[in-house]
């Protein structure tokens, strides 16, 4: 492709609304252009490097038996009625009405549509184990799109659905997975990490998430260093350090003035922060039915401890949760910094497991500048439910091995659920075993984002010129550069020409712009080898070839072009290459 005919073009300066390098330099080299927020147009490069990632992961699924199908991007909200996320997902999922007035629903997933064509497909055991694939429009409205790709509203999917007839095969397929995530990774040229993760709206049993650590990331990240432990802080859990065995004592009311906090508490006592507890008040919207109803919910924790709202609202079955306000609270007979369980009325009460099995904590007496002294869970008060509902911190216990957790950053580039018979159960999804009983489909769902791993790759392989793209996803593998002179002009002409015969994808800047334009040019949209053809390089003995990667330049005879770059391409393909390897599953 010369650059004189390409449908883009170079930005001197990243838009002012733009804060993630990956963003910039891809507006910057004139892969994307914005259409709304989180809405983008990909441009004749960017869709070349989206199509070499689209490949990969298309051979990486077929590898494990996959086949590609293709699913439409509207769907009948009859289907997502049938399993209840249609009253679960709140305003993410965008909801239309056909011309017949007939309620619709935009993909934000598939697992409805996968569904209905399992129960209508699937009749026999024989049919099973299967495995099928698409890569896909879909939408989601975000409140907050940000970052470029990383964070968008409308977006391409890799989504692979896996059917079983029992759980060890879906353990097989999950493996297989979480096998190939990796493989498809490594050879994109980005390292990620496999974090145990929430099953969120999509239900099921399991799901691990793939990360690209990075300080951008939205999500935090446990992990250990010493046994491997890593898990999303949505549902990580830690080794809860235990308060010395005591007997109960008597509960004793005593006055506790301006301590509306646990700090101010527990200095005013004398006491560490672990021996009281924390009350904190939320109110929750769950699905009774097709309607939705608010509760009030006091979550009570140790006082060194925080609620996890995501372990919060896994605990209760919540659709969201949000901060309750004074008079909610007031009006379960609770009070603001003086709260506790204790003479609560109309509240669903939670407790974290470590409330449950520390005695004579301090906590609120509900009335101000009032706490009571030594509460025991069962003797002073019930709780609905008690779980794990704090949250995972830097320098917690290990619960492998105990060692301290260290925090990092990450950003999801695919995720992987064991679904089970939650979509089976809910659709209808059966098939006759040997001895013919009906039995349900065992189903997994596997996603990867195509753009966000695209920006990922983008984030990783950068510098301050320019992006520096791995000859995987590269959108043409060498970066043809022509400086105004006759001669040059002619020898740079037939060297692309015989690059193309030769099927070397070039880029071939043939535009009539100063040297420090082109270079800088190259050096933007970062493709990773250069030639550059100039009279200088001419009385040199040749073309001067040079990686994005290294400073090194080399002078090449005009003869040898075609096979030094070829051999230059396949050293880049061999290291890459050599970074692809297979990783075994790790619960």
């Amino acid at each position: 492709m010369r650059m004189s005919q390409l449908f883009s073009q170079t930005l001197r300066e990243a838009p002012a609304d733009t804060d993630v390098a990956s963003h910039q330099l891809l507006l910057r080299a004139g892969f994307i252009r914005p259409l709304a927020a989180g809405v983008f147009s990909y441009l004749p490069l960017a869709k070349r490097a989206l199509t070499k990632v689209e490949n990969i992961v298309r051979e990486e699924m077929d590898a494990i038996n996959g086949q590609e199908i293709s699913m439409p991007v509207v769907h009948p909200a009859d289907l997502w009625q049938e399993t209840g996320r249609w009253y679960k997902i709140g305003s993410e999922l965008t909801r239309l009405q056909d011309r017949a007035g007939r309620d619709m629903v935009l993909a934000m997933t598939h697992e409805e549509v996968i569904g209905d064509l399992v129960r209508k497909e699937v009749r026999s055991y024989r049919q099973l184990p299967s495995l099928v694939y698409q890569i896909q429009t879909k939408w989601r409205d975000e409140p907050r799109p940000r970052a470029g790709l990383i964070r968008v509203r409308e977006f391409t999917m890799k989504d692979s659905y896996s059917l079983d007839a029992d759980w060890e095969g879906l353990d097989k397929q999950y493996r297989a997975h979480y096998t190939a995530y990796f493989r498809i990774y490594n050879r994109c040229g980005l390292s990620v990490l496999a974090v145990k993760s929430d099953t969120g709206m999509m239900g099921g049993r399991l799901a691990h998430e793939f990360m690209y650590r990075t300080p951008i990331g939205e999500d935090t990240l446990l992990i250990c260093d010493q046994c491997g432990y890593s898990a999303n802080r949505e549902v990580a859990r830690f080794a809860k350090s235990e308060n010395p065995h005591e007997v109960p004592l008597p509960i004793q009311k005593i006055e506790t003035p301006n301590t509306t906090t646990i700090e101010a508490l527990a200095k005013f006592l004398g006491i560490p922060e672990a021996k009281t507890a924390k009350a904190v008040f939320m109110v929750a919207t769950v699905s009774e039915g097709e309607s939705d109803v608010e509760k009030f919910v006091l979550a009570i924790v140790r006082g060194d401890m925080e609620v996890n709202e995501i372990k919060l609202t896994n605990a209760i079955q919540a659709k969201n949760l949000r901060p309750a306000v004074d008079a909610e609270i007031r009006a379960v007979g609770a009070v603001a910094g003086y709260g506790s369980a204790i003479g609560v009325k109309n509240a669903l009460v939670v407790i974290d497991e470590a409330v449950a099995t520390s005695p004579n904590l301090v906590a609120g007496a509900n009335e101000a500048g009032y706490h009571f002294l030594n509460v025991t869970y069962e003797r002073d008060y019930k709780a609905d439910i008690v779980a794990d509902i704090v949250a995972a911190r830097e320098g917690d216990a290990c619960p492998q091995c105990g060692k301290p957790l260290q925090v990092t950053r990450g950003v999801e580039v695919g995720n992987i659920f064991k679904l089970g018979t939650r979509y089976s159960d809910s659709l209808g999804c059966t098939f006759l075993d040997k001895d013919g009983q009906a039995k349900p489909v065992i189903m997994g769902s596997y996603g990867i984002g195509i753009g966000r791993l695209l920006a990922c790759v983008a984030e990783e392989h950068r510098d301050e010129q320019g992006l520096k793209w791995p000859i995987s996803v590269a959108p043409y593998h060498v970066h043809l550069v022509v400086l105004p002179d006759t001669n040059a002009v002619d020898a740079a002409d037939r060297i692309y020409d015989g690059l193309k015969r030769e099927k070397i994808e070039v880029l071939f800047d043939d535009r009539d712009e100063r040297a420090g334009v082109k270079f800088n040019d190259a050096d933007l949209i970062g493709l990773p080898l250069r030639l550059t053809v100039s009279k200088k390089s001419l009385e040199q003995g040749g073309v001067e070839m040079k990686r994005r990667t290294s400073a090194d330049k080399t002078i090449i005879p005009l003869e040898e072009v075609i096979y030094r770059v070829q051999a230059e391409l396949d050293a880049l393909w061999d290291e890459l290459n050599s970074s692809v390897v297979n990783v075994e599953y790790k619960e």
